[in-house]
């Protein structure tokens, strides 16, 4: 005999009940069937929801109602031939009519007990039953209706439900023997007490009906029909990576099933276990779908872990003082209460210190169990042994499962390390005697990532996404999503590196597009998006919550940099190109290099000094390495290499300003580069990164600029003065090429000074020759003392920027 069972979204329409009907008459050509039927999806929460209004009086009920009987009927209309419609048209107009009378009743008491509420709720099975069962006999299929209120009966205390198996087995067993038929029609989820009143059998009710027939009938295997393509290694709707699982144990079944997987419930194990009758669940719209196993051995899974869960609608209830420590009998007492209140314990934790003891429960029971402690200790609580009973709202249970999990080493170890690394906060731990689940308590607006975090550690091919937050979409930002796109699929084959943009903004207008923005259409995009708040975009980043977020700064703005600090806080890496907050005052600095490790978040800032040159990179390599930092000589700014390189005296030398600034190789404001503000920066950061604490106002500036032209405040008035000060230029230019020497900006430190300035430089020194807008540094240190190490390249314009922002970006995928 084969047993199957079909959920509400397998029967929600007319055409779901057709592929239901096509998969049903494949088992028959094998055995007699038996099926068991949801209500039509959706109905039962309406029927519910009926309940409750009709309680408050509130007629909208009867709209409901209407809605739910007119569904009904055009369904009859268009499963069953019109000559053999009467019969079951008048059957089903027949049950609203009982219904309407039992809602009426609610209205007019004003009240609704659990009886009629059990009562009303199974009324969608015996609907959906009665018309599916009508529509196998107009298939002129042998189809019997059976009514499972005959067969089953149970008893329900406050939503807990207790099967009588011994007068269910004897009924079902009478029954089967006594009836023949081809196919069985039976209303899942409805039974009765031992007073013949109709009952319910809870959550996932037709699941725990179809168990039962099978345990009864001894069956070798129970089939669920569902919407899915099996039990998954997480929610696929939370975790779009997540795939089905082709075996379980009953066991691994039981634990996903008690932390929330809902494709099968934790009653529906239990009268098959002990039996040991297989379980298959299958999709009923995809039959050529492998779907999952549930049977004695889950050896068949390769890996350690099974599956990740969890369960929402959770509170923590925690109790403690010194007044718990020694004293026996307390944990006795606590969960005496809870028993007595008819409160479920969901997970349990102790400190070893027996200061306290924390608890997990439904959060529509917490406050019960508040309640109810706070009376039980009121003595200890008034005489301050012990705290007053508090209740942490709005978390969430995740867990691990996996028979294999006892045998491997590390695994609460990594996922901790997961978690931690995105600033998920772990209230509570759990792990039973079995390391069958390792299970926490974070905040409930931190699953969605929490669970996408772990299935990425523990079940993708290793791989990592990053979700980038950018601002700044000008030259450098412009030519970073170029190189993006560019290297999308690079990155994932060779790097393992899927990197999204989810949000974007310039100086006008920001968007955020949690699937990833189109960067096909994102200048139209951003340009239609809404007005740009520095705070408002990281309250965004904040909220969306993805794992491995990254803020990427392009700009020169201080109000940006300033808000690093709230993103490193929130576990979120920054990169920047932005040279403010690193050159900032040295206890700012300090800060943002405290908070990234404290947060466990990656601040870096290459670009800062030699654009895409390693030059931050080598630097940190050496100190780290323990080498020791004698001198450091360099040519820092392409910008004023640019300009010196290309001017001879001939063309005037705010031509050649104009020309670089055009090129992208200054700031928007270029007196930050001919000022020397830009250089004495970078060798700032330099310094800083060598380990010293100096302050921008420490390094000695030679500035080649008039004050008048340092002082002025738009780039217009900056260039007359520049043209006004032409014969100065030309002076300083002659000077040197007398010298036979090239006119260098030069930045050093030395013996824990640092000083910037133009200067001359000869023909034997390695900086005559550095062309364009290239940079240079030379680093002497105690290893390198003779013949320094040289890093030299490209130190300006968007692409190399870029390219050493998209380098950073990299570093933190592979970390």
């Amino acid at each position: 005999m084969n047993i199957l069972k079909f959920g509400g979204s397998s029967v929600a329409t007319p055409e779901r009940i057709k592929l239901v009907a096509a998969c049903i008459q494949k088992h028959l050509k094998e055995d007699t069937t038996i099926a068991v039927f949801s209500a039509f999806g959706g109905v039962t929460d309406d029927l519910i929801l009926m309940a409750l209004l009709a309680s408050r009086e509130d007629l909208t009920y009867k709209e409901i109602l209407q809605k739910n009987e007119t569904r009904h009927l055009e369904a009859i209309k268009e499963l069953i031939p019109v000559n053999a419609q009467s019969g079951i048209l008048s059957r089903i107009k027949t049950e609203f009519n009982r219904l309407e009378t039992l809602y009426e009743g609610v209205y007019l008491l004003n009240e609704l007990s659990n009886r009629t509420r059990n009562m009303v709720a199974g009324f969608g099975e015996i609907l959906s039953s009665l018309i599916i069962a009508e529509y196998f006999k107009s298939l002129e299929i042998d189809a019997l209706s059976v009514d499972s209120r005959e067969l089953i009966i149970c008893k329900n205390t406050n939503d807990k439900i207790q099967v009588n198996y011994t007068k269910t087995n004897t009924n079902i067993e009478r029954f089967f023997a006594e009836n023949r038929s081809e196919l069985y029609v039976v209303p899942g989820f409805i039974a009765k007490n031992d007073e013949g009143v109709p009952s319910t059998l809870g959550r996932g009710g037709s699941d725990f009906t179809a168990a039962i027939l099978a345990a009864a009938l001894n069956v070798p295997r129970l089939y669920i029909y569902t919407d899915v393509n099996g039990m998954y290694t997480a929610n696929p709707r939370i975790v779009p990576q997540a795939y089905p699982l082709k075996h379980v144990s009953y066991e691994e079944a039981m634990e996903l099933s008690h932390f929330g997987a809902k494709v099968i419930y934790p009653p529906t194990l239990q009268p098959l276990l002990e039996k040991q009758i297989e379980i298959l669940v299958k999709n009923s719209f995809k039959l050529e779908e492998e779907g999952t196993l549930i049977s004695k051995s889950g050896k068949h899974n390769f890996r350690w872990v099974t599956g990740i869960t969890h369960i929402d609608n959770i509170s923590l209830v925690n109790i403690e003082g010194s007044g718990m420590i020694g004293i026996s009998g307390f944990s006795k007492r606590f969960f005496e209460v809870m028993h007595q209140e008819n409160i479920n314990v969901v997970l349990i934790t102790q400190a070893s210190s027996e200061h306290s003891i924390c608890i997990a429960v439904k959060d529509d029971e917490a406050q019960a169990a508040k309640v109810a402690l706070d009376e039980a200790f009121e003595a200890e609580i008034r005489n301050k042994k012990i705290n007053p009973i508090q209740i942490e709202d709005d978390v969430a249970i995740i867990a691990l499962v996996g028979d294999r999990m006892k045998s491997h080493h590390g695994l609460s170890g990594k996922l901790f390390s997961a978690l931690g690394n995105n600033n998920i906060n772990i209230r509570a731990i759990a792990q039973g005697s079995s390391e069958r689940n390792i299970s926490a308590v974070i905040a409930k607006k931190d699953v969605t990532k929490a669970l996408n975090t772990l299935h990425e550690t523990f079940f993708e091919v290793p791989s990592k996404e990053l979700n980038l937050f950018i601002t700044g979409v000008g030259n450098v930002g412009g030519k970073l999503i170029e190189q993006l796109k560019r290297q999308e699929t690079y990155l994932l084959e060779k790097l393992r590196l899927k990197v999204r943009i989810l949000g974007m903004s310039n100086s006008r207008k920001m968007i955020f597009d949690e699937n990833g923005i189109d960067l096909e259409n994102w200048k139209n995009l951003l340009e239609d998006g809404e007005e740009t708040s520095q705070d408002a975009f990281f309250e965004k980043v904040k909220e969306l919550n993805f794992r491995n977020s990254v803020f990427v700064d392009n700009t020169a703005s201080p109000v940006i940099a300033a808000t690093y600090k709230n993103y490193l806080a929130n576990s979120i890496s920054v990169v920047t190109c932005n040279k403010i907050a690193c050159a900032d005052d040295f206890s700012n600095y300090e800060k943002l290099m405290n908070l990234s490790r404290e947060y466990g978040a990656s601040f870096l800032y290459e670009t800062n000094v030699g654009a895409g040159l390693p030059i931050i990179d080598t630097l940190k390599n050496l100190v780290d390495s323990g080498d020791r930092i004698q001198k450091i000589q360099a040519v820092l700014s392409g910008s004023l290499n640019f300009v010196f390189n290309n001017y001879k005296g001939e063309e005037p030398f705010y031509k050649i300003v104009e020309e670089a600034m055009k090129e992208g190789y200054t700031e928007p404001d270029p007196k930050i580069d001919l000022s020397g503000i830009d250089v004495a920066r970078k060798i700032l950061i330099l310094s800083r990164v060598s380990g010293l604490e100096m302050e921008l106002d420490e390094i000695e500036k030679d500035n080649f600029l008039s004050e008048e032209s340092l002082n002025t405040k738009t780039n217009e008035k900056f260039f007359d003065l520049l043209e006004k000060d032409e014969p100065q230029f030309k002076e300083l230019y002659q000077s040197a090429a007398q010298n036979k020497a090239q006119l260098k900006y030069v930045a050093q430190l030395e013996n824990g000074k640092a000083k910037v300035g133009l200067q001359q430089v000869g023909l034997e020194h390695p900086f005559y020759n550095l062309n364009g807008s290239d940079n240079i540094v030379l680093f002497f240190t105690d290893r390198y003392s003779v013949q320094p190490l040289i890093v030299k390249g490209a130190g300006a314009g968007a692409d190399v920027t870029a390219s050493g922002i998209f380098a950073d970006i990299i570093r933190i995928g592979k970390k």
